[in-house]
């Protein structure tokens, strides 16, 4: 069996392209040094990007998601009682369910980290948006700013499961803010 140290052959069309790097054993490659010192003035607005500091807030993080997770089920059926037509509560059932299975996912990763499950939610209250439209407008923002606070999460992982697992949650919840945006302008909310 030959072995291939380095591969020199390109396609004819590699050839003409000017702009194309030839290819280099991996080998034959310097290494590439990154130094990050921890002096503050370079350490300044980089805390929720700095692992192992971030793990803490990453923590509080998941306890909250996990604590609105029944007020989050009282607010859904109360958009899907009031939608007001079948796609709509079809699209807000599917985003329920993608919630669901996210505070579960949730509790796997919290107990992956801290060997500790979280105990589920006490005295939960709810409070009914005025109507349709502005509770599809809260969910929006919700949204929104969940998009925000599981980055935090994520900056905080080391584990390729755990960084996949809050790389899908973070993709749904976009997917809900757009799926919310276009329930919002179909039904003519004004809020």
């Amino acid at each position: 069996m030959q072995s291939y140290s380095c591969i020199s052959y390109m396609s004819p069309c590699m050839m003409r392209n000017q702009y194309m790097m030839q290819q280099i054993a991996p080998e034959m490659m310097a290494p590439v040094q990154y130094q990050m010192t921890n002096n503050p003035q370079n350490m300044a607005g980089l805390e929720e990007y700095t692992y192992p500091q971030n793990v803490p807030g990453a923590l509080e993080l998941i306890q909250a998601a996990v604590a609105g997770e029944t007020e989050d089920r009282m607010f859904y059926q109360y958009l899907i009682e009031n939608a007001p037509s079948e796609e709509d509560k079809e699209i807000i059932m599917g985003i329920r369910d993608d919630e669901i299975r996210h505070f579960s996912l949730f509790r796997q990763v919290y107990f992956q980290l801290t060997g500790q499950m979280l105990p589920p939610p006490q005295d939960v209250t709810f409070e009914k948006p005025a109507s349709y439209c502005e509770g599809i407008k809260r969910a929006l923002k919700g949204e929104q700013n969940a998009v925000r606070k599981y980055r935090r999460i994520l900056y905080a992982l080391q584990d390729r499961v755990q960084i996949n697992i809050l790389t899908g949650i973070i993709t749904d919840e976009i997917r809900h803010g757009i799926l919310y945006s276009y329930l919002y302008s179909k039904n003519g909310c004004r809020v």
